[in-house]
């Protein structure tokens, strides 16, 4: 089955059918106005605007102005042509531009054709600029004052950071595949060092910042030979612009180097206190978005290591008039994960879903986008859309007990499981971390079978009728460590009645951040917070067995009946996160039986 809106009653206006009836009456340009835009500092911006074509043009026509803002090139200049020049951009500007939208795309500082120099991941100095080229494109003669930005992953978290700068032009966003906070959903989920984003992201940013075209081949989003650098703007005709603008990019901060001075989420670059993973992310700004701002959140449930978490937060923490979108997909929705699916390509109109939500807050249209239910979600396995009007969705909690003999029942009894943890235990490189660093997956957890087998299992009886999974599992592990420090990563499947695993979901833990704690005003969440403050942390006492509570990413999923529910636990994946601790495998013990002893609770799906 495909991702497809249809069929379904999960909407009552598909975004296929809107976008099929949706009138174009603009055609694109061949090439767009390119100019540098000036900072407060002095620092230029190169800035790409496309605006809506037609004949019979009204003279001084206006139009609302979607922007992008991103650190992968605005466009490339092409040694021949046959290629897209602007893979960031180019979905963006088919959609909106012949549907009247001007798009803007904008090389952040330190990147692309722009001046500047980048000094952390997504740097206060960006959100700052983000106000001044709102600014000056609401000043434009051809824009209408009405803004909207949109974009994955750094894309979307930078339209965050554009709508909480408080813009009076900022009507609607919409985050794709963008996380809330830098350090759980990316550096450090659970408190461990993601490594995909410690080593991947440098090597994709020095080959793009230094024009480094001989490392290119190495990121298929950018492999093409006919690729030849950063484009530059109209006025720069020798290119000489652009060469000094790269040449200051080779100052750029590398992100190995400046994430690990962030340990733990209150930890601060060592040369400037206010430098900390909140400072540079957009969670660290809500109470600039204004109320009024309409937000749609997409993400999909094998999007990296949590950034399912950063929409789900985002929309639980403001009051702002907001939709959930989640589909089937991997980080940008590159690939349909469901092992069920017709084709590894999503077939879902997303493209038609934000065309109709910034038509309604930046248009003005009364398309009936606000009487859609908030949140959409589609069920591997079940291959169905939902809607409902909450996160997490309505379910009722179902407990089931971890047992000695590998079993999962309503009780336990008493008794104990040991695990010698193995360091060279590893989920594969097929993964929802490979995404990350921008490799090319088509089939995820093809072998998880094998994968899983060497890890703690826990077991239903075979099903006797299809079980719904909505939201987050938790786990309550009443569990030891033979050393003062360990690794915890909890895995959620379905073992079909053939025996073959398929992986659903997942969830990590430092042992040393097992402290819970009360989720803030600016960061609310549907599952257990906990700090990750240095003044959190505490070590385990070896031998001494705690409860320690954590939520698998939140997921949908079908089961089918004759399936059974399995948890797996392993202390490392040696792939994607560091050993803990370094050198020492601990041996693990798991406590079952009695009202507080390792148990799981699964939130099934009503109806």
């Amino acid at each position: 089955m495909a991702d497809k809106d249809k069929p379904g009653t999960a909407w009552k206006v598909a975004p296929s059918e809107y976008i099929a009836a949706r009138q174009k009456d603009y055609g694109i340009p061949k090439e767009p106005l390119s100019v540098y835009v000036p900072m407060r500092d002095g620092c230029r911006l190169a800035v790409d605007v496309y605006l809506p074509q037609r004949k019979d043009a009204t003279p001084g026509e206006k139009f609302p102005a979607i922007l992008i803002f991103t650190p992968y090139y605005r466009r490339f200049s092409l040694s021949e042509p046959g290629v897209e020049p602007t893979p960031n951009a180019a979905k963006y500007r088919d959609a909106f531009v012949p549907c009247g939208y001007a798009l803007v795309v904008i090389d952040v500082r330190g990147t692309g054709a722009s001046f500047g120099t980048r000094d952390s991941m997504r740097s206060p100095n960006e959100r700052d600029d983000s106000y001044e080229v709102a600014e000056w494109v609401a000043g434009q003669q051809w824009c209408d004052g009405n803004l909207g930005a949109t974009g994955i992953s750094y894309l979307g978290a930078a339209a965050c950071f554009l709508a909480s700068t408080g813009h009076p032009s900022v009507k609607a966003i919409a985050p794709l595949f963008a996380v809330s906070d830098i350090y759980s959903e990316q550096l450090y989920p659970g408190g461990l060092l993601s490594k995909i984003w410690m080593t991947s992201y440098d090597e994709l940013m020095i080959a793009l910042d230094h024009d480094r075209r001989d490392l290119l081949p190495s990121f298929p989003y950018f492999a093409d030979p006919r690729f030849a650098g950063p484009q530059p703007v109209d006025e720069d005709k020798d290119g000489a612009l652009v060469r000094e603008a790269v040449a200051q990019h080779r100052e750029n901060f590398k992100l190995a180097d400046l994430g690990r001075e962030w340990f733990y989420r209150d930890s601060a670059a060592a040369h400037d206190p206010k430098l900390t993973t909140k400072a540079c992310s957009p969670y660290g700004y809500v109470d600039g978005i204004k109320p009024d701002v309409a937000i749609l959140s997409v993400s999909g449930w094998c999007d990296g290591a949590g950034y399912v978490n950063g929409s789900v937060t985002r929309f639980l923490s403001l009051p702002n008039p907001q939709w959930l979108l989640f589909g089937p997909w991997d980080h940008g929705a590159r690939t349909n994960v469901s092992p069920w699916r017709g084709a590894p390509v999503p077939e879902f109109a997303l493209m038609g879903e934000l065309v109709r939500f910034f038509d309604r807050f930046l248009m003005r249209r009364k398309n009936g986008f606000e009487d859609e239910a908030k949140v959409h979600y589609f069920s591997p396995h079940g291959e169905t859309w939902h809607a409902d009007d909450q996160w997490p969705p309505r379910a009722k909690e179902r407990t089931l007990h971890a047992r000695p003999d590998g079993s999962l029942g309503e009780s336990a009894p008493e008794g104990r499981i040991e695990h010698q943890v193995s360091f060279t235990t590893t989920t594969g490189m097929s993964t929802r971390y490979e995404r990350l660093g921008t490799a090319n997956i088509i089939d995820y957890y093809p072998d998880w079978t094998e994968r899983s087998a060497g890890m703690v299992q826990f077991e239903t009886v075979p099903l006797e009728r299809p079980l719904g999974v909505a939201g987050h599992v938790v786990a309550h592990l009443k569990v030891a460590s033979s050393q003062p420090d360990a690794a915890l990563f909890i895995y959620l499947s379905e073992v079909e009645a053939d025996g073959r695993a398929r992986y659903i979901t997942e969830g990590m833990l430092r042992l040393l951040h097992r402290k819970l704690g009360v989720a803030p005003r600016d960061y609310r969440t549907s599952w257990p917070y906990r700090t990750f403050d240095r003044a959190d942390a505490k070590l385990m006492i070896p031998g001494e067995a705690e409860e320690v509570v954590l939520a698998l990413l939140p997921v949908a999923w079908t089961l089918s009946a004759g399936s059974r529910l399995r948890i797996s636990i392993s202390g490392a994946d040696a792939q994607h996160y560091p050993q803990v601790p370094h050198g020492r495998p601990p041996r693990l013990t798991f406590m079952t039986g009695g009202p507080d002893g390792t148990r799981f609770v699964i939130p099934v799906r009503e109806g």
